[in-house]
């Protein structure tokens, strides 16, 4: 059978409607780092076009070398900015800091990576092949939720969020704002897109 973390992992369940504090364990990412508006930058399009083809070989090679089979997972994203009313009120993407990533199970090792981007680099060679690094996130303790709509009204979510919620539970927030891409925006339509929102907290 095939390992789906997304159904064995507690911190991929989230609800529409509903923030909820939940513990992230320690978990290893596909990571590109980048600058701009993901909409425009030809720089998040290379991102996403060296992620996948890496993710599916690593895939293929734990299916064959380790006989362990797993689901790829969806894409997901760090954001940051030095201001955060970038990404509520005021939603200037030009200005936004990112990670793109795709979660791999903690089997995969440098050894497996390495050899894994080998091949693609003999397949393909996509630009953005070398920035492609295998890394660990901590992000412990966090708060939640599912938007479902399009990412550009995810604002109203956010600063409920971060103005209401984390602050009304005596939290404050740490770390990156982090989002799970459930849907693939090709085959979904905008209103449908299903996200979870989430953000690193610690006690205030």
């Amino acid at each position: 059978m095939k390992l789906d973390l997304k159904r064995e992992l507690d911190a991929y369940r989230a609800r529409a409607g509903q923030f909820r504090v939940v513990d992230v364990p320690a978990l290893q990412y596909l990571m590109v780092d980048g600058h701009g508006d993901p909409n425009t930058s030809p720089e998040y399009a290379d991102a996403i076009a060296a992620l996948y083809p890496v993710a599916y070989t690593l895939k293929f090679a734990s299916k064959v070398d380790l006989d362990k089979d797993y689901v790829v997972m969806p894409l997901e994203a760090l954001w940051w900015a030095d201001d955060m009313a970038s990404f509520t009120s005021v939603r200037d993407k030009s200005q936004w800091d990112w990670t793109a990533m795709i979660l791999t199970p903690e089997w995969i090792t440098a050894e497996l990576f390495d050899a894994a981007v080998g091949k693609v680099r003999r397949k393909g060679n996509p630009d953005a092949l070398d920035k492609v690094r295998l890394e660990t996130l901590k992000e412990g303790t966090c708060v939640q939720t599912l938007h479902v709509g399009s990412y550009d009204d995810e604002a109203p979510v956010l600063a409920a969020m971060h103005d209401e919620f984390i602050p009304g539970a005596g939290y404050a927030m740490t770390g990156k704002h982090h989002e799970i891409y459930l849907s693939d925006p090709r085959r979904v339509e905008p209103a449908k897109l299903r996200t979870i929102l989430r953000q690193p907290v610690q006690q205030g």
